[in-house]
């Protein structure tokens, strides 16, 4: 039996913000049609402080996929030379279940994760939407803006991180966006003015007040994907208009579990954003209502985009069979 692998440098190679763009929006469109079968997301811990690693599997048996994705952090891979974050899909065959293609997904699931961010805005923020807070500049922020950017013309992205140095070096690093960028100081001066706020941190605490949001704003919450994790006021859901990848996933270890607990929101009325993608739900109804859109991850837009670039490597004559 032969076993496709997909290096980290073939996937940098084919992989584009349109493909990631395209092939999450499908992802998520077959999540919200019924046509996917997502299992509960599995956490566990490393023998290290702050270590763990989390399993994400579904099957999306109309598209012919099924398999799951690997996701781990472990803090003290920084001091050995190598990513702290690691990931790794394994796609399975349709018809057998043996195994098809091992994907390393490291930068591939950057590029996933931001896509998910760049399909809200592109169908919750208002037209007119050209000012971007970012809260957070580690791993996964500069994946965000550039995936938002994508989608919007921006004149000016503000970023705020607990490091202000941190801050200054995403700024540089996005220095050919050709837009203002300008590191700020605190969470709200990110937020103030901003048409479009992006959170991206590991937070178990609101860092977003319900005051410094101004109506018209949308709001992609990136970083809550386990209990206790938090970036936004619970009390913002109340007038805001909620959408998440997987309502139920949200509201049980998204960034909506805190508002559900306190009686804010119910899980019934999350939207899931595929249905805007559908035409079922219009999505932002008023340029003045404020939009919130919880990411807290699905192993069908891990399936669908490591299928994606499996294609494109092919294509090209890029894949590696080995016996397995």
């Amino acid at each position: 039996m032969k076993l496709t692998v997909l290096s980290e440098a073939v996937v940098r190679e084919v992989l584009t913000l349109d493909l990631a763009f395209e092939a999450v929006s499908n992802a998520l469109e077959s999540v919200a049609a019924g046509r996917t079968d997502i299992m509960p997301v599995v956490h566990a811990s490393g023998d290290a402080p702050g270590a763990g690693f989390g399993v994400k599997t579904a099957t999306d048996l109309p598209a012919g996929l099924l398999g799951l994705k690997v996701g781990s952090y472990f803090p003290a891979n920084h001091a050995r030379g190598i990513p702290n974050h690691g990931s790794t899909t394994l796609l399975l065959d349709a018809e057998t279940g043996l195994p098809r293609a091992l994907v390393s997904a490291g930068y591939l699931n950057g590029f996933r994760t931001a896509a998910a961010n760049a399909v809200a805005v592109d169908r919750l923020a208002r037209a007119n939407a050209c000012t971007l807070g970012v809260l957070g500049a580690g791993h996964q922020a500069a994946f965000e803006v550039r995936a938002v950017a994508h989608r919007r013309p921006l004149s000016a992205v503000k970023v705020w991180s607990r490091s202000l140095d941190s801050a200054k070096a995403l700024c540089r690093d996005l220095a050919d966006l050709g837009c203002s960028l300008t590191a700020v100081a605190s969470p709200e001066e990110a937020v103030r003015g901003s048409d479009i706020v992006t959170t991206v941190t590991p937070a178990c605490e609101a860092l977003v007040q319900a005051e410094s949001v101004a109506p018209g704003t949308h709001l992609s919450a990136m970083g809550a994907d386990a209990r206790g994790k938090q970036e936004l006021d619970p009390s913002l859901m109340g007038a805001a208009r909620p959408f998440a990848d997987l309502p139920a996933q949200s509201a049980r270890i998204g960034e909506f579990q805190h508002a559900v607990a306190r009686g804010v929101l119910s899980e019934a009325q999350i939207i899931p954003i595929g249905e805007v993608l559908l035409g079922r739900h219009p999505g932002r109804q008023t340029d003045h209502e404020v939009t919130v859109f919880d990411s807290s991850g699905v192993a069908p837009q891990d399936l669908h985009v490591a299928a994606a670039v499996l294609r494109e490597a092919a294509a090209r004559g890029l894949t590696t069979d080995i016996e397995f």
